[in-house]
């Protein structure tokens, strides 16, 4: 089986440039569904597989292509594992802005002293065929800080101290560093071994 083009199954800015980005040097083309005016598939699921899952399917569906979806999300320990696979739900009109703000003041009124969080996302692959899915699935542990810090990243990363980051927030890093160890970057890194195994 081999690969050239995958329709990426986002609306989202920040998720297509940092997939786009970790995926161009094995020479496949990366279409997002905004360019091919494909809808934005409502999440009904319940973890971050459903809903990976169910992106991926309809998209390859309708377009007949190659379709990787992505689920992902925020787990605050503090919070009973909330916002998880509702993160961008939880932000008011979607603003992550306004999300970080909420996020943090439900935070306090907890008074815990728990601090600890992860981010999870699960990618998922469907067949245009077939429809078959096979899904990759990656986790970073960090904490959270009591305020903003940093311009890059977007979601929830200004308030995201991962475990291995040197006291930083995935703000607080370059594209390239914080692929190297978030969430998304190990997914699609075990994606990423799947494809040379598959394009050889």
């Amino acid at each position: 089986m081999t690969i050239k083009k995958i329709i990426l199954a986002s609306h989202n800015k920040g998720k297509i440039k940092e997939i786009s980005e970790l995926l161009q040097p094995y020479r496949i083309e990366v279409v997002s569904a905004v360019e091919l005016n494909l809808p934005d598939v409502e999440e009904t699921g319940t973890t971050f597989e459903e809903n990976a899952r169910l992106k991926a399917v309809e998209l390859a569906k309708i377009s007949g292509e190659f379709c990787l979806a992505d689920d992902s999300g925020l787990c605050v320990d503090a919070l009973g594992g909330r916002p998880g696979v509702y993160s961008a739900r939880y932000a008011p009109e979607r603003d992550f802005d306004k999300g970080i703000d909420k996020l943090l003041a439900e935070l306090k009124a907890t008074h815990s002293e728990n601090k600890n969080a992860h981010f999870s996302c699960v990618i998922a692959l469907a067949h245009p065929h077939t429809l078959n899915c096979q899904t990759f699935e990656g986790r970073v542990d960090g904490i959270l800080v009591d305020e903003k810090r940093g311009e890059n990243g977007f979601g929830y990363d200004p308030i995201f101290v991962p475990n291995e980051g040197n006291h930083r927030t995935f703000a607080e890093m370059s594209n390239e560093e914080k692929s190297k160890i978030s969430h998304r970057g190990r997914a699609l890194a075990q994606f990423i071994r799947s494809l040379q195994e598959w394009n050889k």
